[in-house]
């Protein structure tokens, strides 16, 4: 199915297994599930998994990613982002909507974005009146 000429819309699911190591960079359109180990970054216009045996050490830029396992580096997802209870991150978040479930572990900087801000590593202003100000303005206003 076609929908703009130039973009072909895919239902492909990836999987790196368990017990399966890569090393490299990747890139696609489709879903990803990681239930091994990725060294590099990742990007995809689909949806990222990272099962509960999964680790990614790299970049991981999506549409929308479910974490149950670990990440090591920089997260931008474009529209939402939810952290298992059994999800490990270093790195920065950087996505317009976020679910973190009690028992997650997540060490680093998140900023909540428009979506299309976060649209494949675009850079703009943080979304919200008072993003990007430090904790206690937004308490005392």
């Amino acid at each position: 199915m076609a929908k703009n000429n130039n973009e072909v819309e895919t239902k492909t699911i990836n999987l790196i297994g368990a017990g399966t190591e890569i090393t490299g960079d990747i890139s696609s359109s489709g879903d990803i599930r990681i239930d091994g180990t990725l060294v590099g970054n990742l990007t995809t216009k689909g949806k990222v998994v990272v099962g509960e045996t999964g680790r990614v050490k790299g970049e991981v830029n999506c549409k929308n990613s479910d974490v149950s396992g670990e990440i090591e580096g920089k997260i931008v997802v474009s529209e939402l982002l939810s952290l298992k209870i059994s999800a490990r991150v270093n790195g920065d978040i950087q996505t317009s909507k976020l679910a973190i479930e009690p028992g997650s572990k997540f060490t680093g900087n998140c900023n909540m974005m428009d979506s299309e801000s976060t649209k494949y590593g675009t850079k703009s202003e943080p979304a919200g009146k008072f993003a990007g100000k430090p904790a206690e303005a937004e308490k005392s206003a």
